[in-house]
């Protein structure tokens, strides 16, 4: 009976010694991760334990296989059910977003933009508001104020650079 189990521990010892390699090769081929395939590969041995009663030196390499085989199978069911679980999730949560903060960052940077606007000069002040809190375009802002175009886009472009400056300052 002992030298029956020896047998069995030798083919599994020299399946391990012959086939690790072949069998951590053919997983990692199958799902890329090759820490994972090593973890596969470990299973694939563990499980043949289970048969060696049934183990032969011709048929181990084909039972080594098939284990793999179907720990591969199962390993890629768990990932993709795992992946659509996720994406579930991920769809159904509704974003994480503190809008009571956002809403007060808001209105304190409002609040900051307004205080620099007093500070600019007239002129740059009027063209600045129209552009940016009533959406009009230069050709618009010039027509209005009987200005030419180009004095507008300037007044416009020193406005947006000492706020950006500001802002910057700021944070």
């Amino acid at each position: 009976m002992e030298t029956i189990a020896n047998t069995y521990d030798d083919i599994i010892t020299r399946s391990y010694e012959e086939y690790y390699q072949v069998i951590l090769n053919y997983i990692t081929y199958r799902i890329t991760h090759r820490y994972e395939a090593e973890d596969l590969t470990q299973d694939v041995f563990v499980r043949l334990l289970d048969y060696k009663q049934m183990l032969r030196p011709d048929t181990v390499k084909y039972f080594l296989f098939t284990i793999a085989r179907n720990i591969v199978i199962d390993y890629i069911r768990r990932y993709y059910k795992k992946q659509e679980i996720d994406s579930y999730i991920y769809d159904t949560m509704s974003t994480s977003t503190n809008e009571t903060e956002e809403k007060i960052i808001g209105d304190d940077l409002m609040t900051m933009e307004r205080t620099r606007l007093a500070a600019m000069p007239e002129q740059r002040r009027l063209i600045y508001t129209l552009n940016r809190f009533e959406n009009k375009t230069s050709p618009e802002i010039a027509n209005e104020l009987n200005l030419s175009c180009r004095t507008v886009e300037n007044h416009l472009f020193l406005g947006r650079r000492e706020m950006r400056e500001f802002f910057r300052n700021c944070i």
